[in-house]
């Protein structure tokens, strides 16, 4: 890195990425479009947050919301081209995480 100072366009990505359930809502929908209720089951989020993060992330341009007119309404989220982006960066998390970080067995997640 040739400057030790902090670029606000690094600022605020790092900003996105660290809010918290913001990576874990993007790595769950890596896997492709999901409704509201799949990615609050995935992750463990309450449905106010997840709806406040969801918003958040697609004032972004991270996540598409695309509402299905049918009766019930159907509503899924996915990650636009800039959200699939992030896949190289959430991968490396993972394997970073796979190799440095120790939780018990039982709490292990899928690849």
């Amino acid at each position: 890195m040739e400057d030790s100072s902090l670029c606000p366009r690094f600022e605020k990505a790092v900003g996105i990425i660290s809010q918290r359930w913001n990576a874990l809502i993007i790595y769950q929908l890596l896997s492709g479009p999901q409704r509201n209720h799949e990615i609050k089951d995935a992750i463990g989020i309450s449905g106010r947050l997840l709806s406040e993060r969801l918003k958040d992330l697609e004032a972004e341009d991270i996540i598409h919301r695309e509402v299905y007119a049918e009766t019930p309404v159907r509503i899924e989220y996915s990650l636009t081209d800039k959200g699939h982006s992030l896949k190289p960066l959430m991968k490396d998390i993972k394997a970073w995480a796979d190799e440095w970080i120790d939780i018990p067995t039982h709490k292990q997640c899928k690849s």
